[in-house]
C-alpha cells in the first residue's frame, strides 16, 4: 500500500472529521483547517514529485490485483491536479479566516453561514475531488463525483438568501441529471465489457464487436461530463449559481469544480473512448468553439464582476476542451498547461471580486469607482490576473493559449484557431470594463459607502495575502514556463500512449 498515494484522500476525511468533532468551537475549526490545508498542500507536492521520481504510481486496495479490486492511480496528470487541489485549499482557508469569520462579519451573516459545517464540507468536497483525479476506476469515480457534489450541494446554499436556495435548486437539479447519464454510461459499458476498470476498459473496448454501441455510449459520457464541466449547450447552470454564495464559495467552485469534469473528459476520451476519434473528437472540436464564444459573449453583457467571471469559465472551458479535440502531444500539453493557469487566474480573480465588495460595497461595477486611486496595490492585483487570463504576454494565459493555437496551426484548424483568438480579444475588453468601471472612473455620489479601509487592516489582511500568493504563482508560470511546460508535457506523452497507464496498472499485462 502506498501510504502517499491514498493521502489525498483519507487525509481531508481526517480532517473534515476533525473539524466536524468541534462543532460549536468555529475558531478551532478555522485553524485546524488553516494548518490541515497547508498539510495537504504539502502531500500533493510530494505526490507530483514521486510521480516524477518514479512514474506512474498505483495501489489495489485490499491486495485484490486489478482488474478485480479498486484500483487508486496517480500519473503525472492527476497528481498535477491533486497538488493543484491543495494550493487552492490552502488559499482558500486564509481568505475564510476573514471571509467566513464572527470577527469580521456581522453576527447574522455568521450564524448563517459558518455554523452549518462550512469547514467539515469544504474537506469532505476536498476528498471528492481528490477521489476523483486518482481513482482508476469508473464506478468509484461516479461514487467521489457524488461525495463532491453532495458537499458543494450545502456549501453553495450557506446563507439561504432566496439567490442563493435558487441557484442551489439549479445546480442540484442539473447535476442530478449528468449524474444519471453517467451512471447509464456506466451500466451499457460494464454491459459490452464486463469490467469497470479503466486499465482493463482501455484494452477490452477494442474487442467489442459492436462499436457503434461504443461511440453511443461514449456521447452519455460526453453528456455527463460536459455537463459538469459547463460546456455548450449544458452551461446555463453555471452563471446562475456560482455567484450566489460566499465568495471563498465561489473561488474555489471556479477553480475545482468544474475542472473535474475536464479533466474526466480527458481521461475518458483519451484512454478508453479512442475507437472512432474521428467521430467523437470532431464532436468535442465545435462543442469547444461554441462553448468559447457563448462564454465570452455571455461575460460582456455582464456588470456583476461574478457573472462576468462566472462566463469566463465558460468560455475559458473551450480552450481546454479545444486541447482535447485537437489531439496532438501539443495540443494535450496546452490542455493541462491552460488546467494549471486557470485554476489559480480564476480563482484569484473572485477572491479579488470579494474584496472589492468589502472595500467597496457592491458586487455590481457600475456602482464603484476611483478604487486605483483609493487602493493602487489591489488594482495592481487585479491586472496581473485579468491580464493573464486575456493572454497577454508574458503572462501564463499568453503561454496557454499559445500551446492550443499553435497545436491548432499545426493541423490546420484555422477556423478553431481563429476562434480562440478572437475570445481572447473579447476577454480582454471584458476584463477592461471591470478596470474602467470599478478602478479608473471616479465614484458616483449615490455609490455605497466603503465598508473597510486598507488591504491590510485587521478585516482584510487575511483576504489579501490569498491574493498576493496566487499572483505570485501566476507571475512565475508566465516569467518561467519552462518547468510547468515540462510537466504538461510529460502528462501529455502519458494520455497520448495509453500503455503506459494500462501497464501501471495490470501489472504489464497487456
Amino acid at each position: 500500500m502506498n501510504i502517499l498515494l491514498i493521502a489525498p484522500i483519507v487525509y481531508p476525511l481526517l480532517l473534515g472529521i476533525l473539524t466536524l468533532g468541534v462543532w460549536h468551537y468555529r475558531r478551532i475549526q478555522m485553524i485546524i483547517n488553516l494548518v490541515g490545508s497547508f498539510g495537504l498542500m504539502v502531500i500533493g507536492f510530494l505526490l507530483l514529485g514521486q510521480v516524477m521520481k518514479n512514474g506512474i504510481q498505483v495501489s489495489q486496495i485490499g491486495n485484490w490485483t486489478a482488474p478485480f479490486g479498486i484500483s487508486i492511480v496517480a500519473d503525472t496528470f492527476s497528481a498535477i491536479m491533486v497538488t493543484i487541489t491543495g494550493v487552492m485549499a490552502f488559499a482558500i482557508s486564509i481568505y475564510s479566516v476573514s471571509s467566513v469569520s464572527p470577527r469580521f462579519m456581522n453576527r447574522e451573516q455568521e450564524l448563517r453561514r459558518s455554523q452549518f459545517a462550512y469547514y467539515p464540507l469544504l474537506n469532505l468536497m476536498y476528498m471528492g475531488i481528490n477521489g476523483a483525479f486518482i481513482t482508476g476506476d469508473l464506478f468509484n469515480m461516479y461514487v467521489w463525483f457524488e461525495v463532491m457534489l453532495i458537499s458543494s450541494f450545502v456549501l453553495l446554499a450557506l446563507g439561504g438568501d432566496k439567490n442563493q436556495i435558487e441557484g442551489t435548486f439549479k445546480y442540484v437539479t442539473i447535476n442530478l441529471l449528468s449524474s444519471a447519464f453517467f451512471l447509464i454510461g456506466v451500466g451499457l459499458l460494464y454491459g459490452i465489457t464486463g469490467t469497470l476498470n479503466m486499465a482493463d476498459l482501455a484494452v477490452k473496448i477494442h474487442q467489442v464487436e459492436n462499436q457503434g454501441l461504443v461511440t453511443v455510449i461514449a456521447m452519455f459520457f460526453l453528456i455527463s461530463f460536459g455537463i459538469k464541466a459547463a460546456v455548450f449547450p449544458l452551461y446555463f447552470w453555471l452563471p446562475a449559481s456560482y455567484h450566489t454564495p460566499p465568495i471563498s464559495v465561489s473561488a474555489i467552485f471556479a477553480g475545482m469544480l468544474t475542472k473535474v469534469g475536464v479533466y474526466s473528459l480527458i481521461r475518458v476520451f483519451t484512454l478508453i473512448f479512442i475507437t472512432d476519434v474521428g467521430y467523437t473528437h470532431t464532436i468535442i472540436l465545435w462543442i469547444s468553439i461554441l462553448t468559447m464564444v457563448t462564454g465570452v459573449l455571455g461575460a460582456a453583457s455582464q456588470y456583476d464582476s461574478r457573472r462576468i467571471l462566472s462566463f469566463h469559465i465558460i468560455s475559458q472551458i473551450g480552450y481546454m476542451t479545444l486541447g482535447l479535440a485537437l489531439y496532438t502531444p501539443l495540443a494535450l500539453a496546452g490542455a493541462v498547461f491552460y488546467i494549471m493557469h486557470h485554476i489559480i487566474v480564476k480563482s484569484n480573480l473572485f477572491l479579488i471580486s470579494g474584496i472589492m465588495n468589502r472595500v467597496g460595497g457592491s458586487f455590481d461595477i457600475r456602482r464603484l469607482g476611483s478604487l486605483a486611486n483609493t487602493y493602487p496595490f489591489l488594482a495592481v492585483l487585479f491586472l496581473i490576473p485579468a491580464l493573464s487570463l486575456a493572454g497577454i504576454p508574458p503572462l501564463s494565459g499568453f503561454w496557454s493559449k499559445f500551446f492550443v493555437v499553435k497545436a491548432g496551426l499545426d493541423i490546420s484548424e484555422n477556423f478553431a484557431v481563429f476562434v480562440a483568438l478572437a475570445v481572447g480579444l473579447l476577454t480582454l475588453y471584458s476584463m477592461t470594463k471591470i478596470w474602467n468601471e470599478a478602478f479608473w472612473k471616479n465614484r458616483s455620489d449615490n455609490a455605497f459607502p466603503p465598508m473597510e479601509t486598507g488591504l491590510f487592516s485587521r478585516g482584510n489582511l487575511y483576504m489579501t495575502i490569498p491574493v498576493i500568493m496566487l499572483a505570485i504563482i501566476t507571475l512565475l508560470i508566465g516569467f518561467w514556463p519552462d518547468p510547468f511546460y515540462r510537466l504538461a508535457d510529460q502528462a501529455s506523452l502519458e494520455l497520448m500512449n495509453p500503455s503506459m497507464y494500462i501497464e501501471a496498472v495490470l501489472g504489464g499485462k497487456p
